[in-house]
């Protein structure tokens, strides 16, 4: 019952199409086939469908999006078909009221909320990736961060006698549901019934990896989000996010708490950086240690202005006021234009070599 009551809070749809299912047309045509593994489960989304019939499609769709991740090294299939499945569901001939609660269930189930199970000896490790995004720039645009969750999900791996879990949810790339709580409900649990030892949250970002060592609070990037919202934030001009109708509290900058010295160490092809550069209304620098610049105004975290910094400040944010010991932080993985199965695939063996590394953290 509590995870039911978890999903149908995570996500508050309107009834209404969005800019995201508007790109679908774009999208088939730029990527042929794209849809067809998916169509017979998107057949099942008709006038008669129920809440469990959404659920066990939603379901079955997050499973065979991580099944062609494996086989095909993409992402982006699982992604249009949470996008086909919402516009149907908005096309049903249902009360408004009714087809909003069937399109919540779909988005979260279908985003691997629900199947996340913490319940071996192992540790356990909650990941997060991101959806694309700039996809007016790149209709074809991958995210290798989905992509390491899609591959991740349900592994276990094992350093120097330690062996842990490893359970992955994707996360929308829209600052309504961030600004709704979105990851505060879906850490909550985590952190309150102790079922999590880490929490890393994974973005794409610059040339190599950056271990994102001080988020900062607001937001300053003059980017859109997957719904082509806009902030109105600027680097002179920072705004502070929303949490359920309120400008988010906190300090200015946290701190990441996962092993950075041991992930650095990993190797691989790209370089992994302690990142600690961030940018303050006094200008920009290099922290050593967060009380160089807890008195100062954020204008960019380590992990930028944009919703890759915000997640991780969130996470920590809301894990500190929780007290909880659990290791959390951030993590950028290299940046792709469009798609690059190759630097995509190193880029994921990478990172779980780096979090086999930080399981010295959890001896």
């Amino acid at each position: 019952m509590f995870r039911t009551l978890l999903l149908l809070a995570l996500f508050a749809l309107p009834a209404l199409a969005d800019v995201e299912e508007d790109r679908l047309p774009k999208a088939e045509a730029a990527m042929p086939g794209l849809l067809a593994p998916f169509a017979p489960l998107l057949a099942k989304l008709d006038d008669k469908a129920s809440l469990d019939t959404v659920t066990a499609v939603a379901s079955q769709g997050w499973a065979l999006g991580k099944s062609l991740a494996r086989q095909k090294l993409d992402d982006r299939p699982l992604y249009w078909f949470r996008l086909a499945g919402k516009a149907k569901l908005r096309a049903l001939a249902l009360p408004q009221e009714q087809k909003a609660a069937l399109l919540r269930r779909f988005e979260a189930v279908s985003r691997g909320i629900d199947d996340v199970q913490f319940t071996g000896p192992e540790k356990h490790i909650l990941l997060t990736g991101f959806d694309p995004f700039f996809l007016d720039r790149h209709i074809d645009q991958s995210n290798p961060s989905g992509l390491a969750a899609l591959l991740l999900d349900g592994q276990v791996i094992e350093k120097d006698g330690v062996r842990a879990r490893i359970e992955t949810v994707l996360i929308p790339v829209r600052f309504k549901d961030f600004d709704d709580g979105l990851i505060e409900r879906l850490l909550l649990p985590y952190y309150s019934q102790k079922t999590a030892d880490m929490v890393v949250t994974v973005s794409m970002g610059r040339e190599d990896f950056d271990l994102e060592r001080y988020p900062g609070k607001r937001r300053s990037a003059e980017a859109p989000d997957n719904l082509n919202v806009m902030t109105g934030a600027t680097a002179v001009l920072p705004k502070l996010p929303l949490l359920y109708g309120k400008p988010l509290s906190g300090p200015e900058f946290v701190t990441f708490s996962l092993p950075a010295a041991a992930m650095a160490a990993t190797s691989g092809p790209f370089p992994i950086h302690d990142n600690r550069k961030v940018a303050t209304l006094d200008g920009d620098l290099e922290a050593l240690h967060l009380s160089e610049i807890q008195s100062q105004v954020s204008v960019r975290g380590s992990g930028g202005g944009y919703l890759s910094n915000e997640i991780s400040y969130r996470a920590i944010r809301l894990r500190n006021l929780m007290k909880s010991p659990i290791p959390v932080g951030h993590i950028h993985v290299p940046r792709i234009n469009a798609y690059d199965k190759a630097k995509e695939k190193a880029s994921c063996d990478q990172l779980k070599a780096m979090l086999e590394n930080a399981l010295v953290a959890l001896k």
